[in-house]
């Protein structure tokens, strides 16, 4: 036995550098921002704070904006789960450009999402035409705004799931199916616990930019109050009629709801890692 051994250096700084530059950075990018968004809510008083954010059309902002979100999320967590498995599991020409295409939504401007959608969906569009004629409106009501966040949340999902699947071993599957498993008794007890975890985070990176999107709705909601007007654009009201106060009031509201889904979301995913064999 060596009577000296070498101390390996580590390729990074040691705990306090690293630990210091990276409290640093994420104060200065989220803490501080936040904390900025409290203090400008506190020159309220809390009358004045309850008549903003309790008012009859924050609320019904507040009800279409979780509702729509948590729609779309939904909605996104069974087809990105369907669209990743496709892309993971088949081989067909075009597949490349598929796999581009999910990613477009990261890429393209959401206002220019939001007015590609409305030319599609509103009652004399290409797509919308065919609905009206079934007095089925689609742009300009909640089914619009769920379909534009469907839209932009729809690569976190794929992302997330995507490589989970290709890491998943195809010897678990075969040797369920060896001992007499057939094919949905295979997803259900060997494919689809592994992948909860993910289908979990991508949901919760999906609702959480479903939240906070203004560009891809704004176009078309519509914005008619009580109908289709979603938080971030009555916060947007607010900033135009110089209401810095009320913005605020409205946007911390906002993320108090978002921090306790999100914080919610976690716990469940945490769950999920314990319950089939995660990393404790």
């Amino acid at each position: 036995m060596a009577l000296f051994q070498r101390k390996h250096k580590p390729v990074l700084p040691g705990f306090g550098l690293s630990m210091g530059f990276t409290s640093f950075y994420i104060s200065l990018l989220v803490f501080l921002p936040l904390a900025a968004l409290v203090l400008k809510t506190l020159e309220l008083d809390w009358d004045s704070f309850v008549k903003v954010v309790a008012s009859k059309r924050a609320i019904a902002s507040y009800q279409l904006t979780f509702g729509a979100s948590f729609v779309a999320a939904l909605i996104n967590l069974v087809f990105g789960l369907l669209v990743a498995w496709v892309l993971v599991r088949y081989q067909f020409p075009g597949k490349k450009i598929l796999d581009a295409l999910v990613d477009l939504p990261f890429a393209l401007p959401t206002a220019v999402a939001g007015i590609a959608l409305t030319a599609l969906y509103a009652p004399n569009g290409w797509i919308g035409q065919y609905f009206a004629a079934l007095d089925i409106k689609i742009a300009y009501t909640p089914i619009g705004i769920t379909l534009a966040l469907v839209f932009i949340g729809l690569p976190f999902v794929v992302r997330t799931v995507q490589p989970v699947l290709e890491d998943l071993e195809k010897e678990l599957e075969e040797a369920a199916a060896s001992l007499g498993a057939n094919r949905w008794q295979t997803f259900c007890r060997v494919i689809f616990p592994a992948l909860i975890p993910s289908l979990l985070t991508g949901f919760a990176l999906a609702f959480a930019r479903a939240i906070g999107e203004y560009g891809s709705v704004v176009f078309i909601s519509g914005n008619m109050p009580f109908r289709t007007e979603i938080t971030p654009l009555l916060i947007m009201s607010r900033l135009e009629q110089f209401d810095y106060a009320g913005a605020a009031a409205l946007g911390t509201v906002m993320l108090l709801i978002s921090f306790i889904l999100l914080l919610l979301i976690n716990a469940l995913q945490h769950w999920s890692h314990q319950r089939h064999g995660g990393v404790k």
